[in-house]
């Protein structure tokens, strides 16, 4: 298993831990299954009422999709076969309030996760990047997340620069993208606490809550879904020819 829950009847908070610190949390997938089997049987489970999601570890909270998974695409650029389309909660019709808790990196695929929690709390060490266009591969769904989330010249930088640029715990606070920072090791403490208070309200009024905030965004978001396999198709580079690029250029850190 590489996926730890562990659920809190008592204050009806689960805790969802991406558990491959050893791959900086990457999603092969068996992890993208179990995510999708998490994110589903909690629907149907009354004692969990909010959910924080988090990686092991102190170096990532998830890097992405696994370099490693073999994953055939079919001949046609007009679609693809996306490993990670149903890893977040929202994929999975899941209503319950999710609240991210990252710590050190949280890049490319990440942000089905966080684009799918309702907000996110970091560690001030954590660090944002988007290593797409780097590699010769179109950054669509995840830009299409983060552009729900984030200033649209915010989210076009950080989606362009690829791994020449690290976006800062501070500068994601500062631009919207996370709402509370943390000392060292202390991130997982406050997204608890603030699911704690969460689960302590009416279910009804909480998931009802969740679903009026996200119906704001819902149909620019899902037009813009739509394009992404064809963007991917046609703009991704084969796969032989992005892993030549790999380990070329050395990142920076965008701290204002």
């Amino acid at each position: 298993m590489s996926l730890r829950v562990e659920c809190d009847k008592e204050t009806g908070v689960a805790v969802l831990t991406l558990d491959r610190p050893e791959k900086h949390n990457a999603i092969d997938l068996e992890t993208a299954a179990e995510l999708t089997a998490a994110w589903r049987q909690f629907r149907f489970d009354t004692s969990v009422r909010a959910v924080v999601v988090t990686g092991a570890g102190e170096k990532a909270f998830c890097t992405g999709i696994d370099r490693g998974v073999d994953v055939p695409q079919p001949p046609s650029p007009y679609t693809i076969d996306d490993p990670l389309v149903a890893i977040g909660p929202k994929a999975c019709d899941l209503w319950k309030p999710v609240i991210a808790a990252v710590n050190g990196m949280a890049c490319g695929g990440a942000f089905y996760l966080l684009g799918e929690s309702e907000f996110i709390v970091a560690d001030e060490r954590a660090t944002f990047f988007d290593p797409h266009t780097t590699y010769g591969m179109v950054s669509a769904y995840e830009a299409i997340y983060m552009a729900q989330r984030m200033p649209f010249g915010e989210v076009a930088r950080m989606s362009l620069m690829g791994t020449a640029e690290r976006v800062s715990a501070r500068r994601a606070y500062e631009v919207g993208l996370v709402s509370e920072l943390t000392e060292p090791g202390e991130v997982l403490a406050a997204a608890v606490s603030s699911a704690e208070v969460i689960a302590s309200y009416p279910p009804a009024a909480v998931e009802g809550t969740v679903r009026a905030v996200w119906a704001a965004s819902a149909p620019a978001r899902a037009q813009a879904a739509a394009q992404a396999p064809q963007l991917i198709g046609l703009g991704n580079l084969p796969s032989g020819e992005q892993a030549g690029l790999f380990g070329k250029r050395q990142p920076g850190f965008r701290l204002r």
